[in-house]
């Protein structure tokens, strides 16, 4: 079991194991080994795997000179471990495992063994009681980035992600502050909090996009570099699972043979009026025909006037089967829950957050967010706004209710629409939960949501539009970057405030299909492709030109248009993939041909067979698609600043 502790003396132990034999490189398996702490331990040198035997007591920083301790500097120095004997006091020694030396590591025998490979060649096995080595590698998660091996089940690759991504903000020289602090704090930030430090990050890359504020380099061109020097470090990819459990592959257009019929047109229709809602609940309340209301609301939104009361039904706030006063007597329990969680924040003392660190980042983060979300909209306008300091103390309170997700730049877009209608912070904060139960894996820190979606997006592409899909991955941008901003904060940034709602609602009703927002990317890129492929644009410029979009999309012509791609998947019935068919939420064909086998897994990335993630020209129809773990958390915090 993992110990946390904070000791300030000469070191900081952030985790102890108890409890851990350690055998070194030159030792004998039958030698006797003594028992001692396997520690992940921060001095100022930076982070490192130490183990210490349980005679020995504090380390100071100063032993880092001495050649006993060879793991310091392994390529200059002896190995000496605690197996090779006792020191001139008789006392077995330490050893110490920089994280910049750990090379790999893999889990042994069931957890009771965790062998730590050092890029010199160096190995260091530990021993662990009652089988709990992975225990330590969970411990392992919070410092550093790894990947599991694609060869091996139990091999655990370490991402050498820091220098690279340092070397490109020093080269760049955009930081607006002193470039050698700044990049010191990020190496440091990076490993403990390596998703919000690089949201952080690159917002400011957002920043000097949106008010091309001076740089050496035209502004397009440094953050396209940047990316792609920063997102295509060279490491293993990763599976990404679908929501069916299933895992994919991305074929070639000759591979799918598919050719649609011709795109329906799919006219719009008009917003659920007060009339028709009254007409779809009974005396007490009840709504009678949830379905019914679903479909008038997918075909043209609701009216604002009852946005107030059928949000909350979409949100899962209210349920649609309630009573007018059981929907009070719901009210009023929540309200009394929401104080209680925003009481526990309002109590903290300052001495409290000391102590705290995760809660201190996230009240950081939220004070900086909430100062400039949507400042230029009426109700969130001028100085001293109180409307301002709810949207804090909403998102606040969203930390005490999901500490383990917290808060992550861009949940204030989604949540300043919701709290602008409310006007009120208990239903805004309940509206807000039902919201994020639908795109909190949005949010996570091992991006999975975020990467299946790119994938499922650029299989649907392989169909419903081959060329442009053969044209992204001849010009380095199959990878799909460019609409993660769509992705992640679900068009927030792409339509004004009255398009926003009414395509959040039309959404929330999960009509026609399952993933419609995918269609939606599919449908705007399909109005976007002349453009980008006669223009011969790069990756550069594609990234550019989507994020010029903002606020000039026409949201009747691309729901309909994005309704139309739909009816031609459908249309096609038996011929339509398995990977196509869980995308859209249909049920797999039984005699599908498919092979869900690992063993020939394919990249998502270009077609020009030079890079590291080139696509793979050959495998079936359900195999997988891989995108490398660090690349989506670079692209995360892109263009995320607020206007």
């Amino acid at each position: 079991m993992a110990i946390y502790v904070g000791i300030p003396v000469n070191k900081i132990d952030l985790c102890i194991h108890t409890g851990v034999v350690l055998r070194g490189a030159n030792t004998r398996e039958d030698e006797v080994h003594s028992s001692g702490t396997l520690n992940i331990v921060e001095y100022s040198f930076g982070k490192c795997i130490e183990w210490k035997p349980i005679e020995v007591s504090v380390v100071s920083e100063n032993q880092d000179q001495d050649p006993e301790w060879s793991l310091v500097d392994s390529h200059t120095r002896r190995t000496r471990t605690s197996s090779e004997g006792p020191d001139s006091l008789g006392r077995t020694k330490a050893v110490r495992i920089l994280f910049s030396d750990l090379k790999s590591f893999r889990i042994n025998y069931g957890g009771q063994q965790l062998i730590f490979m050092q890029r010199d060649g160096t190995t260091y096995v530990a021993f662990f009681q009652l089988s709990n080595a992975e225990s330590f590698v969970n411990s392992l998660k919070g410092f550093i980035n790894f990947v599991k091996s694609r060869m091996d089940k139990n091999m655990y690759l370490v991402l050498d992600e820091v220098n690279s991504v340092v070397k490109s903000f020093s080269e760049l020289d955009i930081l607006g502050e002193n470039t050698s602090d700044y990049v010191w704090k990020f190496v440091k930030n990076l490993q403990n909090h390596p998703y919000e430090t690089t949201l952080e990050t690159f917002s400011k890359l957002a920043d000097i996009w949106i008010y091309k504020e001076p740089v050496k380099r035209p502004v397009e061109e440094a953050v396209a570099d940047l990316l792609n020097r920063s997102l295509t470090i060279d490491v293993p990819p990763t599976t990404v699972s679908m929501d069916s459990g299933e895992e994919y592959e991305v074929i070639g257009e000759s591979r799918i043979g598919i050719v649609l019929p011709p795109r329906p047109p799919c006219p719009r229709g008009a917003s659920l009026t007060e009339d028709q809602w009254e007409r779809y609940r009974d005396k007490e309340g009840r709504v009678t025909d949830p379905d019914a209301v679903k479909e008038i609301i997918f075909r043209g939104g609701i009216t604002p006037s009852l946005r107030y009361q059928v949000w909350k039904f979409l949100l899962n706030y209210y349920p649609w089967n309630s009573t007018a006063m059981e929907r009070m007597e719901l009210r009023r329990k929540k309200t009394e829950e929401y104080f209680t969680m925003k009481l526990q924040w309002r109590s903290m003392t300052i001495d409290q957050e000391t102590r705290f660190s995760g809660y201190r980042d996230r009240k950081s983060l939220i004070e900086k967010d909430v100062n400039r979300t949507d400042r230029t909209h009426p109700y969130y306008s001028g100085e001293n706004n109180p409307h301002v300091a709810q949207l804090y103390d909403v998102l606040m309170t969203y930390v005490m209710y999901n500490f383990d997700l917290g808060y992550v730049q861009g949940m204030s877009d989604l949540l300043s629409p919701i709290l602008c209608l409310m006007d009120s912070e208990p239903d805004a904060f309940w509206c807000f939960v039902g919201f994020m139960n639908k795109v909190s894996t949005n949010f996570d820190m091992d991006q999975a949501g975020m990467k299946a979606q790119l994938c499922q997006l650029h299989a649907l592409l392989l169909i419903t539009e081959p060329q442009l899909s053969q044209y992204l991955e001849k010009n380095d941008s199959s990878n799909m970057f460019f609409c993660f901003r769509w992705l992640l904060v679900l068009f927030k940034r792409e339509f004004n405030t009255v398009d926003i709602m009414k395509l959040w609602e039309i959404l929330w009703t999960d009509l026609p299909c399952k993933n419609f927002h995918l269609l939606i990317c599919a449908a705007i890129l399909d109005t976007e492709k002349s453009i980008l492929m006669e223009n011969h644009y790069g990756f550069t410029e594609i990234l550019k030109h989507i994020n010029d979009l903002s606020l000039h999309i026409e949201l009747p012509w691309t729901l309909s248009k994005a309704e139309g791609i739909y009816h031609q998947l459908m249309s096609i019935g038996p011929h339509l993939p398995n990977n196509i068919r869980a995308i859209i939420g249909l049920e797999p064909l039984i005699n599908s041909e498919s092979s869900d086998s690992e063993d020939e897994p394919l990249n998502l990335t270009h077609s020009n067979g030079e890079s590291d993630q080139a696509i793979a020209s050959n495998g079936n129809e359900d195999g997988n698609v891989k995108i490398g773990n660090d690349e989506v958390s670079f692209e995360r915090g892109l263009n995320l600043s607020y206007m």
